[in-house]
């Protein structure tokens, strides 16, 4: 089994430990549409607001145009508080000197 799809096998675990780390070690690779689908899913975790907030925070730390994608779909998908954790991750990679072009690409003003 390689990396890749061991890690998508723990998208789907029922530990939440493993579904964060799952989206973290996916999100380098969102633009396979099959990671992508796992990633979004992480995104929107209802079982554990931890996954969502660090999925995001690694897609706002990889910053592609795939990544940032996958964010906004997910906060167009999410409910108040997931969303509240999909925003909460992209600012703590900010915070921590993520790429300035993701405060544009996230900014609908900018």
């Amino acid at each position: 089994m390689t990396e890749l799809n061991a890690a998508l096998a723990r998208a789907t675990s029922p530990s939440w430990p493993q579904r964060a780390r799952a989206g973290r070690d996916l999100a380098a690779f969102v633009d396979v549409p099959e990671v992508a689908e796992a990633v979004l899913g992480l995104l929107l975790d209802a079982e554990d607001t931890a996954v969502t907030r660090q999925t995001a925070e690694t897609l706002a730390r990889v910053g592609t145009a795939a990544a940032m994608r996958l964010i906004a779909s997910a906060v167009a998908e999410a409910d108040d508080n997931q969303a509240d954790w999909i925003r909460t991750g992209v600012h703590d990679a900010l915070a921590d000197g993520a790429p300035p072009d993701i405060v544009a690409a996230l900014d609908p003003y900018s």
